[in-house]
């Protein structure tokens, strides 16, 4: 395979047959195997049965987005190749079980056929249905000439907690597929992974997993987190480590519980953090006022899908913008993130609870269902620059203290139950003590303080959007979220276009944003929402309409190659 080459497989299957575990299985072989790696995840929003498929995209550069072509199909049931036969490349491969009944009279000839009795080896490994991946995980190993030592290793550390004999029967179920490959197809094998190319460790994580880690990084204490997709699992990976690491994971009765759970402990000294979906975030907006009025630190996570009401459950949206900048009644600082791809969702979470100490406000980050869910190989994160900053917090007792007295960067000194400092915090307006007033000359001034954040925020913490390719480019992509990856890819191969990636959206980069699209040539908005929602936004902040946008609301991501088209088309005129 060449360097620039990426390779796709695609497993698809039942729910219940373990197509996921077997797809991060193999990207974590392919990872430890020198690749870098990008998983993309479909599966319907039912408690039991539905089509469910892993694509997994490998390179030995860097790989950032999902693929509309697969190289390879491991189709695990008849469903699987009836629904992703169109989407293979001339030259691709089918891995199936040759007892079910496959059908193959629809394939072309020039996709070359592994039938492997993956069943039958099941059987022969140890009986058990969920065996069938393993032998598949074996038999594509085979496939592409890997190292089966390296597949063994990833099976012994997954079921090193469920049992020897778990682990064995694995162990030999993998044996069993990569020796049939070997001994009947010896003569189609294809050298995928390359010996001595294994370079630096590797991780495989989601953005979940990396909103997880960057707020335990960040010195979390305090986390109430009602689950809903896509965003479930952050709660997973904070439940699991809170003894180990000494924090509190809290699983409250609904939403409404959760963000005044973590209100209440933030209000206590707590590092705090709630995360929903737009629908869990719905019911959260009367607590992210409260907070904004009480002037209280808290980091909330809105992990996107389509709505509205239920919306596509299990997919992916962008239409939760304009809603995060705008939920709630009346004015109070917002600060509003959007990650674009997993290591910006783990950098994020920690800036989050430094600007939530620092500015004393609510601060949302924005990560769409293909972030949450799609795994992406990294190195190692770099913790070391970050320091943990609480910001004007006292533990101590003082003077004559004021909670919401007057200072010209709109940020008060913070006091915590057990100070010894007396004041009253409630969700009326209020005066520099905390006593609830209806004078106007009074809530107007507490009104120009706490904006004053925003300003200060400005100053001191918002960085410029990010400019991917030439300084000045025929055409300029402008996007934000997980389309970051997609238009990354895409244009690599061509000199002449560029991409605007926007991170802040609260308080937002306004002069570097006008500045940046008055030299374009030719814009291009790109969304996975119907009404181009940061669109609106560059036009409310910065009066540049951008007449040609690109969305997609079906819950589906932008592929490289639509980016692709759009820019031929683009280019034609």
């Amino acid at each position: 395979m060449e360097n620039s080459q990426i390779y796709s497989i695609k497993i698809g299957g039942q729910a219940g047959q373990g197509v996921k575990s077997a797809g991060l299985m193999l990207s974590k072989f392919a990872a430890r195997s020198g690749f870098n790696i990008f998983n993309y995840t479909e599966y319907p929003s039912l408690i039991r049965g539905g089509h469910n498929v892993m694509q997994i995209n490998l390179s030995a550069e860097e790989v950032s987005a999902p693929s509309k072509r697969d190289d390879l199909l491991v189709a695990l049931n008849q469903e699987t190749a009836d629904k992703h036969l169109p989407e293979l490349t001339e030259a691709a491969e089918i891995l199936f079980d040759q007892d079910s009944g496959f059908d193959t009279g629809k394939v072309s000839s020039q996709i070359r056929l592994f039938a492997v009795p993956l069943s039958r080896l099941a059987d022969e490994a140890g009986g058990n249905d969920l065996l069938v991946n393993s032998v598949a995980l074996g038999a594509v190993v085979a496939l592409w000439d890997g190292d089966l030592g390296i597949l063994h290793d990833l099976l012994a550390a997954e079921y090193a907690d469920k049992g020897q004999q778990l682990m064995d029967e694995n162990k030999k179920a993998a044996q069993l597929g990569y020796d049939f490959i070997k001994e009947n197809f010896a003569d189609k094998l294809k050298q995928v992974f390359r010996v001595g190319e294994k370079g630096a460790t590797k991780m495989v994580l989601n953005g979940n997993d990396a909103v997880a880690l960057g707020a335990i990084a960040a010195g979390l204490q305090f986390a109430a987190i009602y689950p809903m997709s896509p965003a479930s699992g952050i709660l997973h990976t904070l439940a699991l480590h809170q003894e180990q690491l000494g924090y509190v994971y809290k699983q409250p009765e609904d939403e409404i519980s959760a963000i005044n759970m973590a209100i209440g402990a933030s209000f206590a000294g707590a590092r705090s953090m709630t995360s929903t979906s737009g629908g869990g975030f719905s019911l959260m907006v009367e607590g992210y006022g409260l907070a904004g009025m009480t002037e209280t630190p808290l980091v909330i996570v809105d992990g996107m899908r389509p709505g509205p009401a239920t919306g596509l459950a299990t997919w992916s949206g962008q239409g939760d913008l304009l809603f995060a900048l705008r939920a709630h009644q009346g004015d109070f600082p917002r600060i509003v993130l959007a990650a674009g791809d997993v290591k910006e969702a783990f950098d994020l979470t920690m800036e989050a609870f430094n600007m939530a100490d620092r500015y004393q406000t609510p601060v949302v980050l924005l990560i769409d269902k293909n972030i949450c869910e799609d795994e992406q190989s990294y190195p190692l994160f770099d913790v070391s620059p970050y320091s943990i900053e609480r910001g004007k917090l006292t533990f101590s007792t003082q003077d004559n203290y004021h909670r919401y007295s007057s200072s010209e960067d709109g940020i008060s000194l913070r006091a915590v139950p057990g100070s010894g400092n007396f004041f009253i915090a409630n969700s009326y307006a209020h005066t520099e003590e905390g006593f609830t007033t209806e004078e106007g000359n009074v809530t107007q001034e507490q009104m120009k303080k706490i904006m004053a954040k925003l300003e200060t925020c400005r100053r001191e913490s918002m960085k410029a959007p990010q400019l991917f390719g030439p300084p000045e480019a025929d055409l300029t992509f402008v996007s934000w979220g997980s389309n970051k990856g997609s238009i990354q890819q895409a244009i690599k191969k061509y000199p002449n276009v560029n991409f605007l990636h926007l991170i802040w959206m609260n308080p937002f980069p306004a002069e570097a944003v006008k500045e940046a699209l008055e030299k374009a040539r030719y814009v291009v908005d790109v969304e996975c929402n119907f009404s181009g929602q940061l669109a609106a936004l560059i036009r409310e902040k910065t009066g540049i309409d951008i007449l040609d946008k690109m969305l997609k609301y079906d819950g589906r991501p932008f592929y490289p190659e639509e980016i692709e088209d759009k820019i031929r088309e683009v280019m034609k005129q």
